[in-house]
Parts: structure tokens; sequence; C-alpha cells
């Protein structure tokens, strides 16, 4: 049985693989046609021309580095469609990047004509390489044969079924916790299992006996574990240990990060400048009244700011009082210009300015109301850990969550962030904040009533749950 999960791993992810290699060779035909038939023309000095090969490389680099980023590769899991949307900006992004560097090649600023010929064939080979590679990979693996085990967290099941990933994962049984201890055999016939808010007891025992016969494991993480995810491996007493402790990163993180906060917010404001005056224009010429909103947040250790913001809202659009998340498009508080700007994110780009003062950082958890945020703590009090860092305009929930994503799971990805400082991930993060500017879902609105984000759903936190991460 062993032997045979090992093969079948092998079998799926080498062909998998070479279908990745062969998205990246596509991809570069277009601009190695681009380069060899009209910019290796325009070079003066014949060493430009031995680096031929060197310059196809690096677009294949960067264009595979992107592409990773924005998970073009996901054929398992993406639809057609996000993975053409995702392949296209991480094309667009390379082809921009290598031309800066024939700008320099060059010394001057060669026709922009043959590398739009050549977009528009990386484009149209997206569309053929995704739906083709689409249908070979559900045609060629079956879905795998999947349990869910859940305890305090149900309805995995259902989000399977709502992210259309039924020809991914075939569930055959959703079992409580209990139940799968009673009869760890059942997991012998899975292919995959899900962990949905197990206590770390119950999981320890199935994860290794999963482990121990080939079956992949996918945890939902609990508090308490993206905690120790960011432990330091250290030895004492002759004994392996972790240390953790409180987000406290190296002086030269910091240092650097400030740095690269004052740059590029201060390039942004710049560049952004006209979109900014038009937008207050808009605003002002719709109702004539105040062209920004200044909104009170929490960013580290509960230090109170003032969030700036251009005005998507009817003027006292809170005038009862009472602060609450906007229900999405449909929100009757919402102006006209408003639509259009927070479906671009224009309403945002004010935060530049609280960038500059201090207050925020490009990336970092998302500040909260404070209001909003006692409301979440009375519920979880460890929703007060987010506020370890510096509030920031994107992060790792901004990319990866939505606006109504639970209070408790925006936790688990803020915490994940905060886990491991890096500023690798923060560029990450930043990249991967171009390909959430025009995915509507990422902007959806909390039920219409709700005051905040909690929701009473299966993915709620009980007084169960509540108490075994105590």
């Amino acid at each position: 049985m062993k032997e045979q999960s090992r093969t079948k791993m092998l079998a799926h992810d080498i062909p998998l693989r070479a279908v990745k290699l062969l998205n990246v060779i596509l991809m570069t035909i277009p601009f190695a046609w681009c380069w060899y038939g009209y910019y290796v023309g325009q070079m003066e000095n014949s060493f430009y021309k031995k680096g031929n090969l060197l310059m196809l490389v690096l677009f294949m680099l960067v264009y595979f580095m992107f592409a990773r980023v924005y998970s073009a590769f996901l054929v398992s899991v993406n639809r057609i469609s996000e993975m053409v949307y995702s392949q296209v900006l991480a094309v667009l992004i390379t082809d921009g990047i290598t031309y800066l560097v024939i700008v320099l090649l060059v010394k001057g600023f060669p026709s922009v004509i043959p590398g739009l010929l050549a977009i528009a064939g990386q484009i149209a080979i997206s569309f053929v390489w995704c739906t083709l590679a689409h249908l070979w990979y559900f045609r060629t693996f079956p879905p795998q044969k999947t349990m869910i085990v859940y305890d305090v967290r149900e309805g995995m099941e259902k989000l399977i079924s709502q992210y259309d990933l039924q020809k991914k994962f075939k569930v055959e049984e959703v079992l409580q916790v209990e139940e799968c201890l009673n009869d760890m055999k059942k997991l012998d016939e899975m292919e995959t299992v899900f962990l949905s808010g197990i206590h770390s007891r119950e999981r320890n025992i199935i994860l290794k006996y999963c482990i121990d016969r080939h079956v992949r494991v996918y945890v939902i993480p609990r508090v308490g574990d993206v905690l120790m995810s960011g432990a330091k491996q250290i030895h004492m007493f002759h004994l392996p240990m972790l240390r953790i402790g409180r987000y406290d990163p190296q002086p030269e993180y910091l240092f650097l990060k400030r740095l690269a906060d004052i740059v590029f917010a201060g390039a942004a404001a710049i560049i952004l400048s006209p979109i900014m005056l038009i937008t207050a224009i808009a605003i002002k010429a719709y109702d004539g009244g105040p062209v920004f909103y200044s909104q009170t947040r929490l960013t580290k250790n509960g230090r109170e700011f003032g969030v700036l913001k251009f005005r998507s809202m009817k003027v006292n659009a809170e005038k009862d009082g009472v602060a609450r998340l906007s229900s999405g498009e449909n929100d009757p508080r919402i102006t006209p210009v408003g639509r259009v700007i927070r479906k671009c994110r224009i309403d945002e780009l004010p935060q530049l300015f609280n960038i500059l003062k201090g207050d925020m950082t490009i990336v970092g958890p998302r500040p909260e109301r404070p209001s909003i945020a006692a409301e979440y703590e009375k519920v979880m009090p460890e929703f007060r850990l987010r506020l370890q860092a510096k509030a920031g305009l994107t992060g790792y929930a901004q990319v990866y969550g939505k606006y109504n994503t639970t209070p408790y799971d925006k936790l688990l990805m803020d915490l994940t962030y905060i886990s491991r400082p890096s500023l690798l991930e923060d560029m990450m993060i930043m990249f991967a904040t171009v390909k959430i500017l025009f995915m509507p879902e990422s902007t959806e609105g909390v039920e219409e009533g709700q005051i905040t984000a909690m929701q009473d759903t299966p993915a709620a936190r009980t007084d169960k749950e509540k108490k075994d991460e105590q």
C-alpha cells in the first residue's frame, strides 16, 4: 500500500512539472521571436549579441518567479479563467522588466510594437495552454478519494463545492474526529484527508497515521499552530527546542522596511497624483461633500490613528453612530463615484500619506476599527495579537482573504505573516496584491444588516474551541 501511494504521487508530480515547464517555454517563444527578429538588430556593440541566450534565460526565470507568485501553474485547483488571468499578469510584468533591460542595452527607447505583438501571442498561448492543460489534468488524474475529519469547524465539503474543486477532491466520507479515531483503518482507503478544527492531540494521532501511509493531509491551523510556525529552532540541555516570543524582528529589517515604505509610498503618491486629483474632483462634483474621509483605526500596540480614504459613501453614512462594515456593491450608502473607486481600490490611495507619516506600513495586518475589534475580542481575546505589528495598506489577509472573511480566519492569516517577518515575504505580498485589484470576490461585503464580519456559521468558533485554545 505504501509503495503504491509513493508511486502514485510520483506519477502525478513528474508529468505535471513537465507540463508547467512547457508553459514557460511556450511563453518564451514570442519573446524570443521579438528579441531575435527586432531588438538584437538595435544593438550597437556586438558584445551584446553573445548574450542572446542569457536574455531568454532571464525572461524564463522572471516569468517563472511571477507565475509562482500568482499561482499561475495551479492546474488542479484554479479555474481556467483564473489561470489565464494569473499568467497574463505574470507575463506583462516580465515583459515590462525585460523591456527595461533592453532599454539599458540599446541605450535608448526602441519601438514597443514588436513587444506588443509578442504580448498578443503570449496571451493567445496562455488561453490555449490553460484550456488544454486543464482538460489533460482531469482526464489523466481522477478525483482523489477524500475524507474530511472535523471537530468544531464543520462545512469543509461545502467549501470544496463552492470553489468548484469536485474534480480534484471526491469527498467520500465526512467524519467527526471521534468517529475517525475509533476506526483509523478508514484512512487507508483515502488519498487525501482534510483536518478541520481538530485539537492538537487528536490531530497529531491522525497526522502521524496518514504520513506513515503516504496519505496527503491538508490541515486548517489553529492560533497555536500559527504561533508555533514562527518558532526559532535552538539546542539547549542537549535537546532540540523551539523558542517562541512576541513579534520582535531584527532592527535592520525594521529599518529597511521603513525605508521601503518611504520610497515606494512617495513614488506611488507622485505617479498616481493625476488619478487622485481626478477622483477628488469627481467626488466633490457629485454632491459637494468632503473629498476625504478619516476613520479611527488601530495600529501597533493598539494605538489609534486616523486612516485617510477618498469618501465613497454618502455624507453622514454612519449618522446613527454605529460602526459597521460595508455590505458590498448593493450597500445603499455607497455613491456612484464610490462604486467605481472602490472597485478599482482608488479609495485606498490616500493611505499612502498615512504610510509616509508612519502610522501605517505598506505590508502588515489590516487596520481594524476600535469598536469592531472590541466586538471580536469579546468572542476571541486572542484577536488583539494582530496588533503586534504596524497596520498595513496590504497584507496576507488582504491578499488571500476577502472583505467579509471571518475574523478568526483573518487572525490566522495575519499571525501567519507576523510569525515570519521577511523582506522577501513583503515583496511577494506586494506583487500578489496586483492580482486581486480587479477580482470582485475580494471585495465581497458582509450580509445586509450585519455590523461586523462575525458569522454564525459552521466555521464560527464555539465555546469548546475557545476552551481548547486556552
